[in-house]
């Protein structure tokens, strides 16, 4: 990794370092996770400590490899301020919509950079919307908008049947928070890859249909 930016390797360290801490003390993990309870009783830092705990060494890794693979791109594109601005932004986004969908379920909690990740996945998709991605199970290479549609499509799924532990919320507001703010940053995307700005948003008003419609209960 001796060539990824230095703002990259700084979060991936903050990332493992937190992890670890939280792995083993049991205190630390309780305290910054993400919990609607806690959340509601004032403690706002889980909205942003929740990002940099995760369940254990697997979800870990998944995580920083994902993030490995696409923040270069996104920090080539735009650079180091811009870049942090969607990282925690998507991270905070992210976390806001799994507030919003289980805001009444007291002992609802959650960890992991996914929202985070999600956003500068999407941001760097947008960015880069010629991108191939490479799958084992899969032997062609996938386009990277294909990927981003399909990812939101399935968080979807999964925040509709809610039948796995996965936080596909956090997902998925982590990914609209990396859509708009690099949007935001660089709003001459909407000359110059209109089309692609129009088709990564299919799945965001697909999700505005479903609940505004009383099909994804909130």
């Amino acid at each position: 990794m001796g060539n990824l930016p230095i703002v990259v390797l700084v979060l991936i360290g903050a990332n493992i370092l937190f992890s670890y801490q939280g792995f083993n003390n049991a205190a630390l993990f309780e305290k910054y996770k993400f919990h609607i309870g806690g959340i509601k009783a004032g403690e706002k830092i889980r909205m942003f400590s929740s990002g940099f705990l995760h369940g254990d060494w697997m979800h870990l890794l998944f995580n920083m490899y994902s993030f490995y693979m696409f923040a270069p791109i996104v920090v080539s594109y735009l650079g180091t301020v811009s870049f942090v601005i969607i990282y925690v932004g998507a991270l905070l986004l992210g976390n806001l919509l799994s507030f919003y969908f289980h805001k009444n379920e007291y002992n609802y909690s959650a960890i992991g950079a996914s929202g985070a990740v999600s956003g500068i996945i999407y941001a760097a998709i947008l960015l880069y919307p010629e991108m191939s991605l490479y799958f084992f199970i899969i032997p062609i290479p996938i386009p990277g908008y294909v990927f981003g549609i399909g990812y939101l499509l399935y968080s979807i799924y999964g925040m509709k049947s809610n039948s796995d532990n996965i936080g596909h919320d956090a997902h998925f507001g982590g990914a609209v928070g990396g859509y708009v703010l690099t949007l935001l940053i660089m709003p001459s995307l909407l000359k110059t890859s209109l089309v692609m700005v129009v088709l990564l948003a299919i799945p965001i008003v697909v999700l505005y249909f479903l609940v505004k419609s009383g099909k994804l209960n909130v």
